[in-house]
């Protein structure tokens, strides 16, 4: 049995293109031979379907109902990438209580195929849901544009999960960049505030360009690496692919995906019980 490599991407606000790292990166992994597993965390306005021209008639919401299982719920792209949709508007999973988290996690746990890469598409903000998803992945990438929200929404982030969570190792990518200095700039400026106050490692993943062929490529409900592969934007998450499939995996092979589980699980029963 093999280990499965789980990475959280996340990011301390809205609009910073979680979700098209989340699928594009999902599709360069796969192009790469690997089996990826996407899960769409942001479980009330999730899009990471939309990206992949996928209709998701069953989502997590029927999953945590009971009316089927995750595996019943998955969607397949071309073979090698599956994706386990949220809900649209469902206000119901903006804050699942410590049962439908438990629920969820024996739900995702159970699933018989397991991938090499699951990728965690995170929702925004510092919710119990979004928190407890990222302590559960052993990889943490971090999406940074050079905007003051999205700046210091991801300090912030690093902060919270440094200080309150242990975590101390964070791989940064800067997104929509202008120029090609730009993301190193940015990085650098992230990691003199951290080196002052936290106690954490930054890695520095690269950049992805700013790219009208994104835009493009999602109007036609199409992920800029399939629509577009030889875009400027393509190219670069050909290179993250292969930065990422170079990431050292667990020590110890899995089964399942118990790990994640276990990980998530204790904090759950931990609220229950209190």
């Amino acid at each position: 049995m093999n280990p499965v490599q789980v990475i959280a991407v996340t990011g301390g606000r809205g609009g910073c293109g979680k979700t098209n790292v989340s699928v594009n990166l999902a599709l360069g992994l796969a192009a790469l031979g690997r089996r990826v597993m996407i899960l769409d965390a942001d479980l009330a306005l999730a899009n990471a379907h939309v990206l992949l021209g996928l209709a998701s008639k069953q989502t997590v919401a029927d999953v945590l109902r009971g009316t089927c299982s995750a595996e019943q719920a998955m969607l397949s792209f071309k073979g090698n990438v599956r994706l386990l949709p949220g809900t649209c508007g469902d206000l119901s999973m903006a804050h699942l209580t410590a049962t439908q988290q438990a629920g969820l996690i024996h739900a995702v746990s159970d699933i018989r195929d397991t991938p090499d890469v699951l990728i965690i598409d995170t929702a925004s903000g510092i919710s119990d849901s979004t928190m407890n998803f990222i302590r559960a992945s052993r990889q943490v990438l971090v999406v940074i544009t050079d905007e003051p929200a999205s700046f210091n929404g991801a300090y912030n982030l690093i902060k919270l999960l440094n200080r309150n969570y242990g975590i101390n190792h964070f791989h940064v990518l800067a997104n929509m960049t202008r120029t090609p200095h730009e993301g190193r700039a940015l990085f650098s400026r992230m990691v003199q505030i951290t080196d002052r106050f936290l106690s954490v490692v930054l890695d520095y993943l690269g950049d992805v360009p700013f790219d009208e062929s994104v835009r493009t490529a999602a109007h036609k409900r199409r992920a800029v690496f399939e629509a577009y592969p030889k875009s400027k934007c393509a190219v670069a998450y050909q290179k993250l692919a292969k930065k990422v499939d170079e990431w050292p995996l667990p020590v110890y092979p899995r089964a399942h995906l118990e790990f994640f589980g276990d990980n998530l699980l204790n904090p759950a029963l931990e609220r229950l019980a209190s």
